[in-house]
């Protein structure tokens, strides 16, 4: 991946179980100049055709880092804050002042992230959603795909540290 020199933020997936999620983001990545670290295990292999359907010919040139464990990671990364992303949340990631060391940990497809491990993370936000089921009384989403509040959450935070410009 193309460094900028620069450090910019990382995004982190807990367990994700969905191969096209995780290729997409990781193209989302390769867009924003972020790292992709992944906390194992995973629901898929790093084979799968899917995954690399979804991450195109750009996943080869993807930043990614396994890791075995949320132990092992946040341990790999003592300098900076982890900030879990969930739907639980009533922080929006608009209320951030984000930092170029700062983690978006995003949680899996199908239960999000643990409250063991949002327990351990520093700041716990979540994307506003206008037509959400907690907004409107007639049942609204009740939640984004991975990969587009990844990409939202990506957005918000290289925007806000000015780092979009080519």
């Amino acid at each position: 991946m193309k460094s900028l020199n620069r450090t910019r933020p990382r995004v982190a997936l807990f367990e994700p179980r969905i191969p096209q999620n995780t290729g997409t983001i990781g193209r989302s990545c390769l867009a924003f100049n972020m790292s992709l670290d992944i906390i194992r295990p995973t629901g898929f292999s790093f084979e799968d055709k899917y995954l690399k359907r979804a991450g195109l010919d750009y996943w080869p040139h993807v930043d990614v880092h396994l890791y075995e464990s949320f132990e092992q990671y946040k341990n790999s990364f003592k300098n900076s804050r982890i900030i879990a992303l969930t739907k639980k949340s009533n922080n929006l990631i608009s209320n951030i002042i984000y930092k170029d060391t700062d983690i978006l940990l995003f949680g899996r497809e199908d239960t999000g992230l643990p409250e063991s491990i949002i327990n351990k993370c520093e700041i716990v936000a979540g994307i506003p959603m206008p037509g959400g089921e907690n907004q409107l009384k007639t049942g609204g989403v009740r939640s984004l795909n991975l990969s587009v509040a990844s990409g939202i959450v990506c957005y918000s935070a290289c925007l806000q540290l000015n780092l979009l410009s080519k």
